[in-house]
């Protein structure tokens, strides 16, 4: 007996559910505001290249960002747009945001995509300002322990043959 009342309130509330989901969709499908701004690689070096996408984005669409010029998307299937962009290459490291234009609304991406710094190459990955002061005591320490630490041990060594 448990077992009917179960399944009869089991399926009680997937009729409710899929009455209810055919509304939803609709009344969503006539809001047609643009959203979802996704940025891909969403960590990107400076001269890269992003590929924008924007969803239920109609007309003539554009994105822009203080990281890269002000660029045109192509609005596809399902009321997509997408495009693509390049970072300056003096853009600031840190997060940027991208705002897109479409025929039917704007839309914004705070925190779209976060440009790293270069990488330093050359040298094994050495920086042109050399070693530090701090550095160079740490080294210079460790290596007049090494002498000292030699020295005792050269001299210990010697006094054991004599006896």
């Amino acid at each position: 007996m448990r077992t009917t009342r179960a399944l009869a309130a089991a399926g009680a509330a997937v009729a409710v559910l899929g009455l209810a989901a055919p509304a939803a969709v609709a009344r969503d499908g006539m809001n047609l505001n643009p959203s979802n701004v996704v940025a891909l690689p969403n960590v990107i070096a400076r001269g890269g290249q992003l590929t924008i996408t924007v969803n239920n984005c109609t007309g003539n669409a554009t994105a822009s960002s203080d990281a890269f010029r002000t660029t045109r998307l192509t609005t596809g299937a399902n009321n997509m747009a997408t495009g693509r962009a390049t970072v300056n290459r003096d853009a600031a490291t840190g997060s940027h945001s991208i705002s897109v234009v479409c025929g039917n609304g704007t839309v914004i991406n705070p925190t779209a995509f976060t440009v790293i710094g270069g990488v330093r190459g050359g040298l094994g990955g050495s920086s042109s300002s050399g070693a530090t002061p701090t550095d160079m005591a740490i080294g210079s320490g460790l290596v007049a322990l090494a002498v000292i630490g030699g020295g005792v041990f050269w001299m210990r060594r010697r006094s054991e043959r004599h006896i």
